[in-house]
């Protein structure tokens, strides 16, 4: 299997094998990114992040997708995830254990193919910080792929129980194996 990266030129991306990659001493880059961005980057985000990092290693993609959660606001930068979101996840055998919350930043819209939301809100801010109509584009809402709920705002679970924390994260699973699904095909003939 022959290795891929990517390279940005007017919007579009482009891969190149590990051979062009030794002949021009560039390190290899992932096909695709993806950011999951929700409020804090303690609860819906690092969820979607552990799960979707499983999903593609199960698929052997993790040379060729790279995953990332971060929040819309400030308040729990460098905090780890909120104790019942790592409780669910080691429920339910995801790893969560490292995380560090963190801001999203809007130059990340430069290398980041996908950048998404939780609910309405997060999807204005994030296209109000992006800053062209390719990047806006980019966002979505992670349950915009959800074959049960589609486009329906997955809920904050912080103010709430352990009970909320499992149900956001089977909406979750049930959007990140769907999204993966569409990515599946482009992916496929990326890692020939």
């Amino acid at each position: 299997m022959s290795g891929l990266r990517h390279s940005r030129q007017n919007g579009r991306v482009s891969s190149q094998t590990d051979e062009d990659a030794e002949a021009d001493g560039h390190p290899l880059a992932p096909v695709f990114r993806i950011c999951f961005v929700c409020t804090g980057n303690i609860c819906r985000s690092p969820m979607a992040e552990a799960v979707m990092r499983q999903l593609i290693r199960e698929r052997g993609y993790e040379k060729l997708v790279t995953v990332e959660s971060a929040g819309t606001g400030e308040w729990h930068v460098g905090e780890p995830a909120d104790p019942r979101t790592v409780e669910a996840l080691t429920r339910r055998g995801y790893e969560a254990d490292d995380h560090r919350a963190r801001q999203f930043d809007p130059a990340w819209f430069v290398t980041h193919d996908l950048v998404i939301g939780f609910d309405r809100g997060h999807e204005r801010i994030l296209r109000s910080w992006a800053p062209s109509d390719d990047a806006r584009a980019s966002v979505q809402i992670i349950t915009d792929v959800d074959p049960e709920g589609a486009g329906v705002d997955v809920p904050d679970p912080y103010y709430s129980d352990a009970d909320l924390f499992d149900q956001v994260l089977s909406v979750i699973e049930r959007s990140c194996r769907a999204l993966l699904q569409q990515l599946e095909p482009a992916l496929r003939q990326g890692a020939r």
